[in-house]
């Protein structure tokens, strides 16, 4: 709950300005209360509170331009069939002094306000709270069950969240439906399914209050939709129990109001809010992080950030090297009995300027090896924000350290390395983190073919590029910071 940030022209601005360290959005991504992302024609889409919202052309940069009629708070949204339903509060969260509140529901059959079919039908009301009621109607969040059935849940720490039940084909409240107390001590509620398990996702902790906000996002899970919803150590969320999703970072404080986005088999992304980001003004902006499960539950992902890595494949554990000759360090065969009167003291690891004279000046091969922490084996993986990104991430460059020498794909779908970065397409890598927690580098062009390929270990010691197949382990490597 519940209120939205009015930006200047100058503010929005000086929000361009982001480092390549960042993990943030770029563009202007303020938002609050954030809906579910939805992808309409070659777009990203999410509403906010106060009407209007976001669109993304891939998913890294966002600005102002999607329309939402009505105004309101905390909307949702969903994709049935061919149309989209959208549902938002009217009003509730203790404004004007009270609760008293509804949530309403409207379609389209488009999110792109330049179309011509772009037009939002009259909203339907489908749930409503009294003004000492001990339910708030606002927070609006949809689910489509794996059976067909259509969900929303709402509510606020005012009370309950509670569950109803909508006609997926009119967006109606079912008939006779009653609604259905599931938890308490939270809000911006959201429901997920996912292997045999519904989840329920609320967000807990004050907001509105900038970098003093504690928001932060829990989950309980059932085997049913109606519940009880169990936490990890065996809480009810109708006690006030729930196991935590996400929470604050180092610059960003806040985390509210839950989205899923499923992209392919083990690819999926959380969306939600951070209430301030301090790099972008201590504004309300929009966050993406991958969504993992452990356990069967929930995990907030990460983002690689700029550094210096050990990048290794999951098939053997082989690290990803530059093909060179092996050039032995100064340590040398030291026996297994030291005499007591020599000093100790401590050896270097081996050095850049040791072996780049080894290192060829043209393009060269790339293989796996074991780890022995070799200058051709550190990787520095540095974001390029500028070159655009997708749903969550920007492109990266991968470079040995030290170097311009580059990671590449060929138009013979090979990986090689170059002498030199140039931001050439097929020198950007787009690195996904999976549902496991292990990691997809994709590069975003090859050469010759519009097909998507990923690095692949085709064998213990070869990497290359082929299709992705989450359920290979050739498919996915590991990053170790150094």
């Amino acid at each position: 709950m519940k209120t939205n940030h009015i930006l200047t022209g100058a503010l929005l601005l000086a929000s361009v300005s982001i480092s390549q360290n960042t993990i943030a959005q770029i563009g202007a991504p303020f938002i609050h209360d954030p809906s579910t992302i939805m992808e309409c024609d070659g777009k990203y889409y999410t509403f906010g509170t106060g009407g209007g919202g976001l669109i993304s052309e891939d998913g890294w940069t966002w600005n102002g331009g999607a329309e939402r009629p009505g105004g309101g708070a905390a909307p949702d949204a969903i994709k049935i069939g061919d149309r989209y339903l959208v549902a938002y509060s009217t009003t509730g969260g203790g404004l004007g002094g009270g609760h008293a509140g509804k949530v309403v529901t409207m379609w389209n059959k488009t999110l792109d306000p330049k179309s011509p079919d772009f037009k939002f039908t009259d909203p339907i009301e489908v749930a409503g709270s009294e003004y000492d009621e001990d339910c708030d109607a606002i927070d609006a969040g949809l689910l489509m069950a794996p059976d067909g059935r259509l969900w929303l849940t709402y509510g606020t720490y005012f009370g309950f969240i509670r569950l109803v039940e909508l006609d997926p084909k009119t967006g109606e409240r079912v008939k006779g439906n009653e609604a259905i107390n599931v938890a308490i001590d939270c809000e911006a509620s959201d429901m997920i399914y996912h292997n045999g398990w519904y989840y329920l996702l609320g967000t807990h902790g004050t907001c509105c209050d900038g970098d003093n906000s504690t928001y932060n996002i829990v989950v309980g899970r059932s085997r049913n939709v109606t519940g009880p919803f169990i936490d990890n150590v065996g809480r009810d969320m109708i006690h006030g129990g729930g196991k935590m999703v996400v929470d604050a970072e180092d610059r960003r404080f806040g985390a509210g109001h839950f989205g899923r986005e499923i992209i392919e088999e083990g690819v999926e992304k959380m969306s939600f809010h951070f209430e301030s980001d301090l790099d972008l003004n201590g504004f309300s902006t929009l966050a993406i992080r991958p969504l993992l499960w452990k356990n069967d539950w929930p995990v907030a992902g990460e983002i690689i950030e700029d550094g210096v890595y050990e990048i290794s494949s999951e098939r053997r554990g082989y690290a990803l090297e530059i093909s060179v000759d092996f050039t032995r360090t100064q340590g040398g065969m030291r026996w297994f009995n030291r005499q007591n009167n020599q000093p100790l003291q401590k050896l270097e690891n081996q050095k850049l300027a040791d072996v780049i004279s080894t290192f060829p000046k043209d393009n060269s091969a790339v293989r796996m090896n074991e780890w022995m922490n070799r200058p051709h084996q550190r990787w520095q993986v540095v974001a390029v924000p500028e070159a655009g990104g997708y749903l969550g991430g920007s492109y990266y460059k991968i470079v040995v350290e030290g170097t311009n020498r580059a990671l590449a794909a060929t138009s013979d779908i090979e990986v090689i390395t170059v002498p030199e970065f140039t931001g050439a397409p097929e020198q950007l890598w787009r690195i996904d983190q999976l549902t496991d927690g292990t990691f997809r580098i994709m590069p975003k062009e090859v050469p010759g073919t519009t097909e998507k390929y990923c690095l692949y270990s085709i064998g213990d010691s070869t990497p290359t590029l082929a299709k992705f197949d989450f359920n290979s382990d050739n498919s996915k490597w590991n990053f170790r910071k150094k």
